[in-house]
């Protein structure tokens, strides 16, 4: 039980806020569809952090590589340009676009979770308790609790802000994050 309740707490905490946090509001405000994106996200992270789990601190020594925080990095300058694109769908469309809500956010969940804070930390956590099913129960829990909130709340934030707004300030967080990846791989320290 401790592998499970250390996990929610540990991926519930290190999820406020987070990039994916981010990407919940951006796809909630896309696609104004909660269920298929809670979907998504409940899918990608029980694949993602399964994985994790279970390739445990094996793997750890690759994540910490230079090579693959570039690629991190890189990723994230091609979300912001992804972010910049709007739709150009009536609401008719909208409601059968060409991917869907819940596999555009399966994908795009498990692709930025690739290498981010709470796939490392499942890392550890499998590693630490040696049980795949009760970690991965509990960081899945733990990143469900941190953004079904930002979900319900990224349709709020589209009846009161323009979707050019939020998807420009999406943007402009995830290239900083990208670019910060990027100088922190390469050895720039900050302050």
């Amino acid at each position: 039980m401790e592998a499970f309740l250390t996990s929610t707490a540990v991926v519930a905490l290190a999820e406020i806020g987070d990039k994916t946090m981010l990407l919940a509001i951006v796809l909630a405000t896309r696609f104004r569809k909660p269920l298929p994106i809670i979907l998504g996200i409940l899918a990608a992270t029980l694949a993602n952090h399964g994985i994790a789990a279970f390739v445990g601190q094996s793997i750890a020594n690759l994540l910490d590589g230079k090579w693959f925080r570039y690629a991190v990095g890189i990723s994230f300058i091609m979300m912001a340009l992804w972010t910049l694109v709007p739709d150009k769908m009536d609401d008719e469309e909208q409601k059968s676009s060409r991917f869907g809500a819940f596999l555009t956010t399966t994908i795009t969940f498990f692709l930025v979770e690739i290498g981010d804070k709470t796939q490392i930390a499942t890392i550890a956590l499998g590693a630490q308790f040696q049980n795949v099913l009760l970690v991965t129960a509990g960081t899945t829990l733990g990143m469900m609790l941190a953004n079904v909130p930002a979900v319900y709340l990224g349709n709020a934030i589209v009846e009161r802000v323009s979707l050019k707004l939020v998807r420009a300030v999406a943007a402009l967080l995830f290239l900083a994050i990208g670019l910060w990846i990027i100088l922190e791989a390469s050895g720039f320290t900050f302050i």
